[in-house]
């Protein structure tokens, strides 16, 4: 008896069904996600000056405490003497530094290291203290290290649920607008959603035994993209779940039919996806790589739900589930139908030149806002709304120099007195002390001169890797180095991952299809589409958001997950395509296929639009940028370049579009006849 019929049968299915969800709950009750204790290195390159320099002071015995900044700013005018007083006397060993201006001082507060939480609770504690503190007319804020780091944390709060319940709560309300059913749509939702919560639980142990990093981004991406594609196949299993049903009495034959018939698809997606996110292992960032093997656990964890536990979950219930619009036999079929998709398709068939020409023209458009495209966020604008940190941060620097907030940092073995009087002879260098000093390691704190993230301060710390070059075991770190180096990375990453990305899509495509034409077609317009929805977001963003610049990752990220999730909707299409053109000839089986897939399709384009939109709720730029670009991409490929563009490259070349291969019986004078008629 074939898989697809023992999953669907009577007395089997309810083994596929109860004991897969029986056991993801006790894997996610019992077992549970692992904790990660984030490390300085987790998102900085291999190899790279600013992670030798963090590996370096961490072996410092001091290394496991943090700085927090506390700034005093006067609420009108200057500080008086009185005011003065009173912070030194609030001040650390009475370290207080007043500001040249007079309207400001500021002090060094340490405290210990650890996790965000930790950092977090330190600095709250700090800012009721010194809130209650502070003299009258005058308002105190805490920054640096320590402030940024705990702010950071404060954003992924409570970020999984949020993210969580935002998803499913868009997920069932398109499910309901789709299905149209009041009940309908709560069975793929649960099955998702358990899915979904296996997931993180898999990945993350995962990650823990084979020893790569992850956080809260890490989760959130992995959710997202779990319920998007877990999602995007229970819409394409329940669509045909539903045509099958109109022409099969029992219910059990019609899932296994349409399983099987949606199977090669979803797999095929599968795979594909599989293999593109596993191309992050070649990144020199270990939570990227991190990233990448999450969501490859994450993906072969959706299709086996998708593929085992919907079906046998979806047959033991009656037809009764789509009510009040059950499927019967003798329904008409979905091929016969007049929709949109139907006209669509008969327009495509009339003009399919001119199709491809205005979809091409109107990509190449979108895509020109690329040209201007800036990467490398400054720490101030990580934040979609500016938390403590940063205001005060911005504030410092209108009274004391611009590198005060999180200097830069040399870490080195060499004697301190003559590596800091290099330092000190280097162009931009404000000032430099040594802060730190044991087991034969220094740490001295560098202030720059130049703005944080400015083409000076840049040419600084590359100066002072120049001057330093020659000295053993030195190294330069901080925020901006950092920086530096992680746009160096990002850069060689785009150069390695992204053509391995399109070579195994295009390979599972070649392998699914046995064709070449349409599959080097097939990605040649999913690379269209991403660089149209990157020049579209980056109008967006600058004209209307007001980013000044894309983080360093979004790029990478952006082209993995519309390249690998965008070829979904072209393999859901041309898979029936092909199914259809059997019967009908290739260039009449494509516009059939966009007749009966287009409404599902949609829909799901939609969903996983929405779904990806989501990221927005957390108030970090860098995943709000990702869920933009990814969700602008989405709908111009299930709205734009599945709908237009790729039917009417199929109509142009018809049994060419298939090459080697053959798909069809009939003439192209034939099917060109019936598509027009």
């Amino acid at each position: 008896m074939p898989l697809t019929s023992r999953i669907t049968g009577r007395r089997a299915a309810w083994a596929y069904s109860v004991v897969p969800i029986l056991l993801a709950l006790a894997v996610i009750g019992g077992i549970g996600q692992a904790e990660h204790q984030a490390q300085p290195t987790d998102w900085l390159p291999d190899d790279a000056d600013s992670t030798a320099a963090a590996l370096l002071l961490d072996e410092l015995p001091e290394a496991d405490t943090t700085a927090a900044l506390v700034l005093w700013t006067a609420d009108a005018g200057e500080l008086t003497d009185d005011q003065i007083a009173a912070l030194r006397r609030q001040a650390p060993d009475g370290q207080l530094v007043p500001a040249p201006d007079g309207t400001a001082a500021m002090t060094v507060v340490t405290l210990d290291q650890g996790d965000a939480d930790t950092v977090g609770e330190q600095v709250g504690a700090l800012r009721q203290q010194l809130d209650g503190d502070a003299p009258a007319g005058v308002t105190a804020q805490v920054t640096g290290p320590a402030g940024i780091q705990a702010d950071l944390g404060a954003v992924f709060d409570g970020a999984d649920l949020r993210l969580l319940l935002a998803t499913m709560i868009i997920v069932a309300v398109l499910l309901v607008i789709t299905y149209r059913s009041p009940v309908l749509w709560l069975v793929p939702l649960v099955v998702v959603a358990i899915a979904d919560q296996t997931a993180v639980v898999a990945a993350t142990r995962t990650l823990e035994a084979v020893g790569l990093p992850w956080d809260g981004t890490t989760t959130g991406i992995l959710s997202v993209l779990v319920f998007g594609a877990a999602t995007d196949y229970a819409l394409l299993l329940i669509s045909r779940y539903r045509d099958e049903l109109r022409s099969t009495e029992s219910r059990h034959q019609a899932m296994a039919h349409a399983l099987r018939r949606t199977a090669e698809a979803v797999l095929g997606s599968a795979i594909t996806v599989f293999l593109a996110v596993l191309t992050l292992l070649l990144s020199l960032t270990p939570a990227t790589r991190g990233l990448g093997l999450a969501c490859a656990v994450g993906i072969v964890i959706a299709a086996a739900f998708a593929l085992v536990v919907l079906p046998a979950t979806l047959v033991l219930f009656g037809r009764w589930i789509f009510w009040p619009m059950v499927p019967r036999p003798g329904d008409l079929p979905a091929a016969q139908r007049t929709s949109i998709f139907h006209r669509t398709g008969r327009m495509v068939a009339r003009r399919p030149a001119g199709v491809v020409a205005v979809t091409l023209a109107l990509l190449a458009v979108l895509a020109s806002g690329m040209l201007g495209v800036r990467v490398g966020l400054d720490q101030a604008d990580q934040f979609l709304d500016e938390p403590e940190a940063i205001t005060a941060a911005q504030r410092l620097a209108e009274s004391f120099p611009a590198g005060t907030v999180e200097p830069t940092t040399v870490v080195t073995r060499a004697p301190a007195a003559e590596v800091l009087a290099t330092i000190q002879g280097t162009e931009g260098v404000e000032s430099a002390r040594v802060a730190l000093q044991s087991d034969g390691i220094s740490e001295i704190e560098v202030i720059l001169t130049g703005e944080p993230g400015s083409e000076a301060t840049s040419a600084t710390i590359d100066d002072l890797r120049g001057e330093l070059a020659g000295t053993a075991a030195t190294h330069v770190g901080g925020a901006e180095a950092e920086g530096i180096d992680d746009r160096a990375a990002a850069q060689r990453d785009l150069k390695v991952i992204v053509p391995l990305i399109l070579t195994m899509v295009l390979v599972g495509l070649v392998v699914l299809l046995r064709s070449l034409v349409g599959p080097v077609l097939l990605v040649l317009s999913v690379v269209a589409t991403y660089g149209a929805a990157m020049g579209a977001s980056w109008w967006l963003f600058t004209g209307v958001l007001g980013f000044a610049a894309l983080d360093t990752l979004v790029p990478l990220f952006a082209f993995l997950f519309l390249v690998a999730l965008g070829v979904d909707y072209n393999i859901f299409l041309v898979t029936r395509a092909r199914e259809e053109a059997a019967e009908h000839g290739p260039r009449e089986g494509m516009l059939r296929a966009l007749t009966v897939t287009g409404g599902v399709i949609t829909s799901a384009g939609i969903l996983l639009a929405a779904v990806f939109a989501v990221l927005g709720v957390l108030p970090l730029v860098a995943l709000a940028q990702l869920g933009t670009i990814i969700c602008l991409g989405v709908l111009l490929d299930t709205l734009v370049v599945r709908t237009l563009l790729v039917p009417a490259i199929g109509v142009l070349l018809g049994e060419r579009f298939w090459w080697p291969r053959r798909v069809g019986d009939r003439s192209e004078h034939q099917d060109a006849a019936a598509l027009v008629s």
